[in-house]
C-alpha cells in the first residue's frame, strides 16, 4: 500500500546534471540525511520565497 500523505506530491520533473553535480548532490544527500528531492525543493524555496514547498 502507498503512504498516506497530507500533501501528496504528484509532478515529477527529471533534469540532467552533470558528474561533479551528481557528485555535489550525493554529498549533501549523506552530510544532510535528505532525499535529492527535499535539498531541490528547499533550493526551490530559497530561490523564490514565495512558493511554499
Amino acid at each position: 500500500m502507498g503512504k498516506n500523505k497530507e500533501n501528496p506530491k504528484y509532478n515529477v520533473v527529471s533534469m540532467r546534471v552533470s558528474d561533479e553535480e551528481k557528485l555535489a548532490l550525493d554529498e549533501l544527500t549523506r552530510s544532510s540525511s535528505k532525499s535529492i528531492s527535499k535539498l531541490m525543493r528547499e533550493a526551490i524555496q530559497l530561490y523564490n520565497p514565495l512558493i511554499k514547498t
